[in-house]
């Protein structure tokens, strides 16, 4: 069949539906909007359910999770580090200077290929925001979080989340991405893992063995948080 027979087929069929009378005209926005949405769009937990259901999701993923004053991110930051020895981290331009302590060894990513990346222990970032109910830190190539390849390819990432940037789910995320889709994205759920065909697991292979995620719960402001159901936890992981 000759393509302009094929679309004058094509085409008595959308004349016949109706449906699609109008396609070629509408914008790609107003085909968007044109979907149906049978799905829960907006979340309904509160705050302190909205947290302790990503630290329960990212615990669930061999993650590690530590609330945080605003004010002790400084010296969460170098506890974190000096559980890891001291590694060598990466940070990305534009990363608030103020969060870095005074002990241990950072550079700015000044655009290093993967060699020179692979010479890092870790990366330290912060995150555009949290999805709760899947356990996923949303990363975009912005100042204080940086290109894809920063966070990929050293071994630890260590991820600074403000509280009131965690939604509860997937639509909610992307009804929050959209001023920002056509920036790199990329979305990282626990530390990368992965399985053969015999079920052996492996981490590391697509990203950082391991995650720590600081969530920072209050600050000026901030709403304030209820810290005491994760103090003995926060300690232990110190220790």
């Amino acid at each position: 069949m000759s393509a302009d027979g094929r679309s004058a087929i094509l085409e008595r069929i959308r004349s016949a539906s109706g449906q699609y009378a109008a396609a070629e005209t509408r914008s790609p926005e107003a085909e968007w909007d044109l979907i149906a949405r049978n799905y829960e769009v907006a979340g309904t937990l509160s705050p302190q359910s909205k947290l302790e259901l990503l630290e329960d999701r990212l615990r669930g993923y061999d993650a590690e999770v530590t609330r945080v004053a605003h004010a002790d991110l400084p010296s969460a930051i170098e506890k974190a580090l000096r559980q890891r020895n001291e590694p060598t981290m990466l940070v990305p331009q534009g990363l608030p200077t103020e969060w870095l302590p005074q002990t241990g060894s950072f550079t700015e990513d000044q655009g290093f290929a993967p060699r020179e990346l692979d010479t890092f222990d870790g990366v330290l970032t912060s995150a555009t925001l949290a999805i709760a109910e899947t356990g996923t830190l949303v990363l975009q190539d912005v100042p204080g979080q940086g290109r894809r390849a920063a966070t990929l390819v050293p071994d630890f990432h260590l991820c600074v989340v403000r509280v009131e940037d965690i939604v509860q789910n997937v639509p909610e995320a992307f009804a929050r991405l959209r001023g920002t889709a056509t920036l790199p994205t990329t979305f990282v759920s626990g530390p990368s893992a992965t399985a053969d065909i015999e079920m052996t697991r492996i981490k590391g292979v697509h990203g950082p063995r391991f995650l720590h995620v600081l969530i920072v719960i209050n600050g000026p402001d901030h709403q304030q948080f209820d810290n005491d159901s994760t103090a003995a936890e926060s300690e232990e992981q110190w220790r």
